[in-house]
């Protein structure tokens, strides 16, 4: 029987500058350089295009490429729609309907790459064909016939991607900001927001605007009535995760023994023989954890592993050898946020590449779609427990996506979540929060309790066709970072402690400016960030305003703080175990008293929900003409006037 074609999946990092000026053969080297820091990306392969217009202006397409689905030649970048390369393209993701596409609109094309439809489709559509990609991406295309450049990026963001001008009017993309912050031809540089395509035509002013625009996030007003469909949901969960199974490499589980990674894992295992084009059908899922010894995620995972049958990797660390990995996980997350989460991570994906697998299965999301952060017990009515889950949502991409993709890719690991699928974040924003809402104290019919994301544990409980351990279905929420071991959290506080003298932490506000640092945690991390991206470069402005600000409370938004009194005279800790009387080791752990709360704002968050940009300053280090200036807004950027743009 003849082997039924495969697309070529395509992971890694991109970087692209277009309409450069200057000497075209120290531009390449100086492009070529700045990429490099992007290899971690894209280990298994590299591929450069160079362009020069009539003008002499240069474009540098470059692809760093890591392997998931029939790798080979047939799988490089940059990408063309045919010999003439009029349309030249690079793209980071998957588009899982691509099939469907290709049969759709008749693209006919030798290279089967799930990719190679976006040049098509941008050729016979123009830019309007973003809505109807399936998958996670970022790209930048190049129409050379009509001098028009087009990007855009996923729904959520699961695809990390930057833009910069040039000072001499080029245009620069990017996987990572680490290719940007020291350019010293680079005039400002931001985040890609998550939903939207950017379009530039010839020396026209360019436009962005929102493709990912379902009402939940246009409508900030809106809250969903339809009541939560148990079977529906189980479904789409189900669907989303078997699409996901699709490669041709070795790859695993993220388990960590909670609610969503168990989840994944499950239904990783009973989909497997099902799904197509998976790597070894026949064979056990891997599944991997880590923690330091005797952690709560070590146990809980590894007794769902044993029911589902899968092979187990328990990997532990010390404390020690976290505290040693902080400087590489803030250059490689690029913030200084998050850090707790995923400093394990990244030490569970060294493990992971060792091993020879290239993707991973992660359960990110369910958090935030259905309210299932500890602090969600305390959401005072239904309309604000929707408001937060939606804050929570559209936030994602500076938070636990940006987390999940960089540490993994750290070491040229892809993750995929399912969780946060397009069709399964639709259907979880468009039901009533009245199903999401959390009261321990009231039952329902089985006698189950209303626990944190009751309605994706009711979902899943199958009597008779069981998909976890009852104790682990209806497990209470642990955050990853207290999950893998309280000594771990604890033992970072203490290091801070160690490393941030007394007098420093007093002067913080002289040292940080911007949204002082209210533990000493913070002020170690956003020295770690500030030594990174800050300081002495020109637009260390830039590397703040991508960063999100603002007091937390178990990971909370800071809107949320408000929710409880105390809460808002605290310093804020990200720990679940700071919601009291709620977790269950809750009255074991302190969070002190804001001494600065009259000074420093929770409203100010560093995400620009309302269209306000952060004004930050990088003054250590820079002229202080440079330091005077306010942040510039991507320059020659505007909003389609057809369109309702919101910036994140």
């Amino acid at each position: 029987m003849p082997r039924v074609e495969r697309a070529r999946t395509i992971m890694c990092g991109i970087f692209s500058v277009l309409r450069l000026t200057g000497d075209a053969r120290k531009n390449r080297q100086r492009v070529y350089q700045l990429a490099k820091r992007l290899r971690h990306r894209g280990p298994d392969s590299y591929g450069m295009e160079v362009r020069l217009d009539d003008a002499g202006r240069q474009t540098f397409m470059v692809h760093k490429r890591l392997s998931i689905v029939a790798p080979g030649k047939s799988g490089d970048q940059p990408l063309f729609t045919d010999a003439t390369k009029r349309t030249a393209f690079i793209a980071n993701g998957e588009i899982y309907n691509h099939a469907e596409l290709r049969e759709k609109y008749g693209i006919v094309s030798e290279n089967k790459s799930d990719c190679q439809v976006i040049g098509h489709l941008y050729e016979q559509h123009g830019p309007s064909f973003v809505s109807e990609l399936d998958g996670m991406f970022a790209f930048v295309i190049e129409d050379r016939e009509n001098d028009v450049i087009v990007a855009a990026r996923d729904h959520m963001g699961k695809i990390p991607m930057y833009m910069a001008n040039g000072k001499d009017g080029s245009v620069w993309f990017s996987s990572e900001m680490k290719t940007l912050h020291d350019d010293p031809g680079v005039a400002n540089y931001e985040i890609f927001p998550p939903g939207h395509v950017y379009v530039k035509k010839g020396d026209a002013p360019a436009t962005i605007e929102r493709w990912y625009n379902p009402q939940w996030i246009t409508d900030e007003n809106y809250v969903p009535t339809k009541e939560a469909n148990l079977e529906e949901l189980r479904e789409c969960v189900v669907d989303a995760v078997t699409k996901r199974l699709m490669a041709d490499v070795p790859y695993a589980v993220l388990l960590s023994g909670g609610l969503d990674s168990s989840l994944i894992t499950s239904i990783a295992v009973r989909q497997r023989k099902l799904a197509k084009n998976t790597y070894g059908a026949d064979e056990p899922v891997h599944s991997f954890s880590i923690g330091i010894k005797g952690a709560p995620d070590l146990v809980a995972a590894r007794k769902v592993a044993e029911q589902l049958g899968t092979i187990h990797h328990e990997v532990h660390f010390t404390p020690e050898e976290a505290l040693d990995a902080l400087p590489d996980v803030i250059w490689h997350l690029e913030t200084f946020e998050q850090v707790r989460a995923s400093v394990p991570m990244y030490l569970l994906s060294r493990h992971i590449k060792s091993l020879g697998f290239k993707m991973v299965l992660s359960g990110e999301g369910a958090d935030e779609l259905f309210g299932g952060y500890l602090y969600f017990h305390k959401a005072p009515n239904p309309a604000e427990f929707h408001a937060e889950c939606r804050r929570k949502t559209m936030r994602l991409h500076q938070w636990d996506v940006l987390r999940a993709n960089k540490s993994t890719m750290s070491w040229g690991i892809e993750v995929r979540t399912p969780l946060l699928s397009q069709q399964v974040i639709d259907l979880a924003m468009n039901m009533r929060p009245e199903d999401k809402m959390i009261d321990v104290n009231k039952k329902d019919a089985d006698g189950r309790p209303y626990l944190e994301k009751y309605i994706l544990r009711k979902a899943f409980d199958t009597p008779g066709d069981s998909y976890l351990p009852q104790e682990v279905l209806w497990r209470q929420k642990e955050q990853f970072s207290d999950g893998v071991g309280y000594d771990w959290v604890d033992g970072l506080a203490a290091h801070a402690e160690l490393e941030v003298s007394d007098e420093d932490f007093a002067r913080r506000a002289q040292r940080f400016p911007l949204h002082p640092p209210t533990t000493k945690e913070y002020y170690l991390l956003r020295s770690i960030f500030e030594e990174h991206f800050v300081t002495g470069f020109e637009n260390g402005d830039c590397a703040y305003a991508t960063c999100p600000f603002g007091k937390s409370i178990a990971c909370s938004t800071p809107e949320a703080v408000c929710w409880d009194p105390e809460w808002e005279k605290s310093v804020g800790d990200i720990s679940g175990r700071a919601v009291k009387n709620v977790h269950v080791a809750a009255d074991k752990f302190d969070v002190k008293k804001d001494g600065t709360a009259a000074t420093i704002s929770a409203t100010m968050t560093g995400v620009r929900e309302r269209g306000v940009r952060v004004k930050a300053r990088a003054v250590r280090g820079v002229p202080q003409q440079q330091a005077r200036r306010g942040h510039v807004r991507f320059s020659g950027l505007r909003a389609s006037p057809a369109s309702k743009v919101l910036l994140l």
